[in-house]
């Protein structure tokens, strides 16, 4: 393992939390978790809310949405990240994506922009009428996958006051150029196979589905991206849980490869915080969007000095400085 960390037992945590310092039990006078649930579209949704200590539900508290990577759930850094936030007195809510994790819909697995940008709205709609929240601070946090989802979100639902991402990934342009644009070659031919895949499944036949190789510790150690060996560490060996796959459909491709976080990102107007690793090989997707969000005249893009993509999900101090940027950006700016 390259990443250095304790392997967690989601059995071991009454919430199947795998982060450190999760939540075990609820006591009063620390933040709390709420597990809850709600229909999006006809698919019932599973999520986490948080409240912060002593919450007082005749008061009117900032909320912020956490939107999960592609592949996780709620139990893994997006629980983490929605904990620390209500630490820091924010109600905050995490949710597993429909056709992923706890949530409801079929086929499984199914992974496309639209589906997880409904996501992020539905748990607008959800935490706004959520006891003791103001609906007017309301904030978001998209992690990887999730950052492009909220931004994409954000270009058009200003109930966000503000964003933030972290370690961006812009799920559309990697699938279709590959990562660090090493596939622009096969375009076509996956595309083909993709269309192949969906017209298969129209038709009744098996569903077949890309990635969640069930790979060795020698497989992950070849990888050729840091990131991809260690988020398989991270997903499949220290912070696993049963809920958590890189699987999606074959046929999300059509979706996804014709997708792209930064387009028309000028309509974001609203305050825009983006932080990266400075070690991490994924800071070029934060950077353009960065560049492309030229509608918000408050924004910053932050590197946290040392980080990797991955370690940036769980590595305490690396978490720490996130937290330290997003506190007086909230606080600023809801």
């Amino acid at each position: 393992m390259t990443t250095g960390a304790v392997a967690a037992d989601y059995r071991k945590n009454p919430f199947t939390l795998v982060y450190g310092g999760a939540i075990m039990k609820n006591e009063p006078g620390k933040v709390n978790i709420h597990p809850v649930n709600y229909d999006l579209n006809g698919v019932n949704i599973v999520a986490n809310v948080y409240t912060p200590a002593n919450l007082d539900a005749e008061k009117k508290y900032a909320a912020i949405v956490v939107a999960h990577p592609n592949g996780g759930v709620k139990e893994q850094t997006a629980g983490l990240h929605a904990q620390r936030l209500a630490e820091q007195g924010y109600v905050t809510i995490a949710a597993d994506a429909a056709y992923q994790g706890g949530s409801g819909g079929a086929p499984r697995s199914v992974d496309k922009p639209q589906f997880r940008t409904e996501d992020i709205h539905g748990m607008a709609d959800f935490i706004t009428r959520y006891p003791g929240v103001d609906p007017e601070r309301l904030g978001l946090l998209g992690i990887c996958g999730g950052g492009g989802y909220s931004l994409h979100a954000a270009k058009s639902d200003k109930r966000f006051k503000s964003v933030a991402t972290l370690s961006m990934f812009n799920s559309g342009r990697v699938r279709r150029n590959g990562f660090e644009d090493s596939q622009l070659n096969t375009i076509q031919q996956r595309l083909k196979q993709a269309t192949d895949a969906l017209a298969q499944e129209k038709a009744g036949g098996k569903i077949l589905y890309a990635g969640d190789a069930d790979v060795t510790d020698e497989q992950i150690a070849a990888l050729p991206f840091a990131m991809y060996r260690q988020g398989y560490e991270y997903y499949w060996r220290t912070h696993a849980h049963p809920n958590s796959t890189f699987k999606y459909t074959m046929s999300s491709l059509l979706d996804l490869m014709r997708w792209d976080a930064t387009d028309q990102l000028d309509l974001v107007e609203q305050p825009l915080l983006i932080i990266a690793g400075s070690k991490a090989d994924s800071p070029y997707m934060s950077e353009e969007a960065f560049a492309k969000a030229t509608g918000a005249k408050d924004k910053e893009l932050f590197k946290i000095d040392g980080a990797t993509h991955i370690e940036t999900y769980w590595v305490p101090k690396y978490v720490d400085a996130t937290i330290g940027k997003l506190t007086p950006f909230y606080a600023k700016t809801l």
